[in-house]
């Protein structure tokens, strides 16, 4: 069975994936900032311990990959789960735009930094991302956090669209050495997403319209599918999957292998990484 690292823990895919994966027998290292839900989450998933970090704030990224590392003996896989949708422009107290930071940046940080570990683990990394990347993202290499014309579902289709570039570049630079990666839209589900905003979709995800779309077991089960299976077998590395669980289409631009090196680059720099 394989130990599993799946960060937005607290609450909708993220927390039904780990209720499914722990149900199978693996080990489940649960990741959220809300100390509430997340013990609400561990009893459960029948999970002892559960970390606590704010992607908002990139000192709790770092310390959250030393609690990490002392805790894992090996990840078999890192779930990228957290994120969502946010108003703004708001800069963090990192100095990135919260939408970016969270979703990007944040993530990119934690997965450099238990990098040694995962591929001493051959493990692999899975993205959650979303049909907005390829509905709404567009990656401007001079704004890369979309400050200029700010919309949220601009930032959030970039934030998206940067996580598949992420799922390429990780493919393209460490596959050679053991580690798979994807990205993959969940579904368009009833969850927490949006509640951060005043951007309308709130008014379907927060009101009884939230009737229409899936469940945030659907998502989960999405989640622990790829989570649990097996680059090669069950999913190929660094290829974009649809709700449907099959490789599907996304923004023009994550094929461009020059454009996700840069992107790369670019946030490697941001956060005082070597590129």
């Amino acid at each position: 069975m394989k130990t599993i690292v799946i960060t937005g823990a607290s609450d909708g895919i993220g927390a039904a994936a780990a209720v499914r994966l722990a149900g199978e027998g693996h080990e489940v290292v649960l990741v959220g900032r809300s100390e509430t839900k997340m013990a609400a989450v561990a009893a459960k998933a029948g999970v002892e311990r559960y970390f606590l970090a704010d992607f908002e704030h990139l000192d709790q990224v770092r310390r959250l990959a030393a609690e990490l590392r002392d805790h894992c003996r090996r990840i078999d896989v890192l779930a990228n789960n957290a994120g969502g949708m946010f108003d703004g422009p708001h800069r963090t107290d990192d100095g990135f735009e919260r939408t970016f930071q969270v979703n990007h940046l944040a993530p990119f940080l934690l997965t450099h930094t238990l990098m040694d570990v995962l591929l001493a683990s051959t493990a692999a990394v899975v993205n959650t991302s979303s049909i907005a990347a390829r509905m709404f993202g567009h990656i401007d290499t001079a704004d890369l956090e979309c400050y200029d014309g700010f919309t949220q579902t601009k930032a959030y289709g970039a934030a998206k669209l940067g996580n598949v570039l992420f799922t390429r570049g990780l493919h393209n630079r460490y596959s050679d050495q053991g580690l798979t990666t994807l990205a993959f839209h969940p579904g368009t589900l009833a969850t927490g997403f949006a509640g951060g905003t005043t951007h309308i979709l709130r008014r379907v995800y927060h009101t009884p319209l939230k009737v229409f779309l899936g469940s945030a077991d659907r998502g989960g089960r999405n989640l622990a599918h790829f989570a649990a299976g097996t680059a090669g077998t069950t999913w190929v590395s660094g290829e974009f999957y649809g709700a449907n669980r099959r490789i599907a289409r996304t923004n023009p631009q994550a094929y461009d292998d020059s454009l996700v090196n840069e992107h790369w680059e670019r946030s490697a720099q941001m956060l005082g990484l070597p590129a």
